[in-house]
């Protein structure tokens, strides 16, 4: 049985998604592209995300009590937040390189089995730093799921989202709950 390799079907769904949903990076024939940002303004802009990583009660203990054979999980899962976030632009295909200003990576244990992560990206730039904040968040979980691995291989990484952003024309945005559409 021979398969077909026609390829305007996907061409079609493509426009009719550009069509029904306009998005930054899809253009009108369903093409992608990096957004043109050499008009908007530079203004500072901040974004902050966070994750969370749950994990058996005993290697939280581990981690908090710093006895993983790795070394120190949280400052280790930091360091790779932060070396993440300054390094969007070469992970995510159509993301502009960034001047980052600062950025805030922190670790902590949240009851007896998850670690928070919140990532805050700070840069003067045309466009926002969301992807950023995203990338250092979850480039930090992973990085606790790598160094904890040989105690709990069923670590779960959940709940990465923008938790806040400012600057630029689309204003100021603060989710609600984390796990729930902002309104």
């Amino acid at each position: 049985m021979g398969t077909s390799h026609n390829k305007k079907p996907k061409m079609n769904a493509r426009r009719n998604i550009a069509r029904a949903r306009p998005l930054s990076h899809v253009n009108r024939d369903g093409s992608v592209a990096m957004v043109d940002v050499a008009e908007k303004a530079v203004t500072a802009r901040f974004a902050v995300a966070e994750a969370e990583i749950v994990m058996a009660p005993h290697v939280l203990r581990l981690i908090t009590s710093r006895e993983t054979k790795k070394g120190d999980v949280l400052v280790t899962a930091q360091i790779a937040g932060i070396l993440a976030a300054k390094n969007t632009a070469q992970l995510i295909p159509l993301c502009h390189p960034l001047p980052l200003s600062k950025i805030d990576v922190h670790c902590e244990a949240q009851g007896h089995d998850r670690v928070r992560i919140r990532c805050t990206a700070t840069c003067n730039a045309r466009t926002g730093a969301e992807m950023e904040a995203l990338t250092g968040a979850a480039v930090a979980a992973l990085t606790i799921y790598d160094m904890c691995k040989a105690a709990d291989r069923g670590m779960v990484i959940e709940r990465l989202a923008l938790v806040e952003k400012a600057g630029g024309k689309s204003g100021h945005y603060r989710r609600k709950a984390i796990g729930r559409r902002a309104g």
